[in-house]
């Protein structure tokens, strides 16, 4: 049971509004790409998840990324860390606001109110108030929303199977060829819950070895079975609209698969988005809480006020955001985690894998291609 709950935090991390978003990527870039980009990202994600993962269990007290990065590479790199961090939590959780109150819109407007602000508000009211919380209120209601989006999405790829239409996955555009990463990465990547998951093992009465052992099938398990929800998601929006593909992937299914189903598939999308909100804005107020020493309300009313005031200054656009947040922020992420890992290494006398040094360049040209295709 602890690790299915611990597998189920971890899903409930990664699969967020990142799904929405690949779909549309798909049908721009192709189909046969972003496969092939999948088993290469599902592979770093593991493996970087997995470097982090070490440091974290083999490491004393309760940190985020920051102070393990103080730990071993000194205040300086803290501080880039930070940075890169905040980036990354800010983006996402304002995509998950951004996202979470269109489908609360679309499934309530017709109904009660046909305000958007109100149904952003109400999701950010709900999303708050359990970060406030904490873990334990989270941790108990992901596995019943991860069940729930498991059971919704099966109904949904049954519905949508018939219309798939092969024609829609040959395309292929050159042009489009690096838009995928950044989204991909994004959709993969859960580093932030890792020192969550330690907690709840080791709390729940594993042993040092055991909980490390645990942690490794959450982290190789929760990645693959991401994936496998992704692509059939790619596959069913890709197939069913074509051309007519929407940037969020469900609005546009109205055409195809009529009201009460399109309904079904923004209650998934609300799900997807409100358990990732819950896991990264309790992991934000936690980093800014124990690694930066701030109140625990302050870290809590930075965490969550921050991205609604982003949300009412108008950037609302959450494919450049998810897109920029992966490429930029999260490879920037991992780049520190591999140095992190060096320096751990180091002071137990080992050398680093050289290859490692190979994935930190493919990361720094992730980094520079983003910048500049989204500049341009």
């Amino acid at each position: 049971m602890v690790f299915l709950r611990a597998l189920s935090i971890f899903l409930g991390t990664v699969v967020g509004v990142g799904i929405f978003g690949l779909p549309f990527v798909a049908f721009k870039a192709g189909f046969v790409v972003v496969a092939i980009y999948f088993v290469f990202m599902v592979l770093i994600s593991i493996l970087i998840h997995n470097l982090f993962g070490e440091v974290v269990f083999n490491t004393k007290g309760v940190h985020r990324l920051p102070g393990y990065v103080q730990k071993y590479l000194g205040h300086k790199w803290k501080i880039i860390a930070f940075a890169i961090m905040i980036i990354s939590f800010l983006g996402t959780l304002l995509a998950y606001l951004i996202v979470g109150g269109e489908f609360l819109f679309f499934i309530f407007s017709s109904h009660f109110s046909s305000d958007l602000t109100l149904y952003t508000l109400l999701f950010f009211i709900l999303g708050s108030y359990l970060i406030l919380r904490g873990i334990k209120s989270i941790s108990k209601i992901e596995l019943i929303l991860l069940a729930v989006l498991i059971i919704i999405l099966g109904i949904f790829f049954f519905k949508s199977f018939p219309l798939i239409n092969v024609e829609n996955f040959q395309g292929f555009d050159t042009a489009f060829v690096f838009l995928p990463y950044g989204v991909i990465l994004f959709a993969l990547w859960g580093t932030a819950i890792i020192p969550e998951i330690k907690e709840m093992l080791i709390r729940n009465g594993q042993k040092k070895n055991e909980a490390r052992q645990s942690f490794k099938k959450v982290i190789i398990y929760g990645t693959i079975i991401a994936s496998i929800i992704y692509m059939f998601f790619i596959y069913i929006v890709v197939g069913s609209l074509g051309q007519n593909i929407t940037q969020d992937a469900i609005s546009g299914l109205g055409q195809v698969l009529g009201n009460n189903i399109v309904k079904l598939g923004f209650i998934f999308g609300i799900i997807a988005c409100f358990t990732s909100f819950l896991a990264i804005g309790l992991t934000m107020k936690k980093m800014l809480w124990y690694d930066f020493g701030l109140n625990k309300n302050l870290a809590w009313f930075l965490t969550c006020f921050i991205p609604l005031g982003l949300y009412f200054l108008g950037m609302r656009a959450f494919i450049n955001i998810i897109g920029f947040v992966g490429a930029v922020a999260i490879g920037a992420e991992g780049i520190i985690i591999i140095l992190l890992y060096r320096s751990f290494l180091k002071q137990k006398k080992f050398k680093m894998n050289p290859s490692l040094y190979v994935l930190i360049g493919l990361f720094a040209l992730g980094i520079i291609f983003e910048a500049i295709y989204f500049l341009w």
